[in-house]
């Protein structure tokens, strides 16, 4: 029976690729959902790491990447009318959970800025996160042919990285050293 079906030629391998892309655009419609839920959850959770940080340069390079997320809720949104879809959310277990480790963080850490470098170490675990997410979802893009989505996550990507590169600044320009000296 598999050599007839072989001999069906290109009709058979045209349907097994329609099948194999129609399950991967299944799995980054997927992950799309997790990282919108991400995102939105992320514009509720950096206020409070802004709130409890004292560095200025921490406080403004969080604020900047509030606006930033604000801003990947949109594009998230713009990949999902891209695609022809509504945007909807999958909560992502991931972010949940790095969002709570950060809050147990920012509960169990003294005040100053022994509290800042855990808000750092916290936020670049996110920010990691995000930059595998974003990764993967502009590699299933460009995949399935999908320009306009692979562009906008491309911005995204770029953006991500430049948050946690700012984050890595921060710590090793003087929190992460004011930290090993606290008694």
């Amino acid at each position: 029976m598999k050599k007839s079906a072989s001999k069906a030629g290109n009709g058979g391998a045209k349907s097994s690729e329609d099948d194999h892309n129609s399950k991967l655009q299944k799995l980054f419609t997927d992950e799309l959902k997790d990282i919108y839920w991400a995102e939105k959850a992320l514009v509720k959770a950096i206020p409070k790491m802004i709130k409890k940080a004292t560095s200025e340069e921490l406080i403004q390079a969080l604020e900047s990447h509030l606006a930033e997320t604000e801003e990947h809720v949109n594009r998230v949104e713009e990949v999902f009318a891209e695609l022809g879809l509504e945007p909807r959310t999958k909560k992502c277990e991931a972010m949940e959970g790095l969002i709570a480790e950060a809050e147990s963080v920012m509960k169990d850490a003294e005040d100053g800025v022994m509290l800042d470098a855990g808000i750092i170490a916290s936020a670049q675990k996110v920010e990691h996160y995000e930059i595998a997410s974003y990764g993967t979802l502009r590699t299933f893009a460009q995949t399935l042919g999908l320009k306009g989505a692979v562009e906008l996550l491309e911005q995204t990507l770029t953006e991500e990285k430049a948050a946690d590169e700012k984050l890595t600044e921060v710590a090793e320009s003087s929190i992460n050293m004011q930290a090993a000296n606290e008694e």
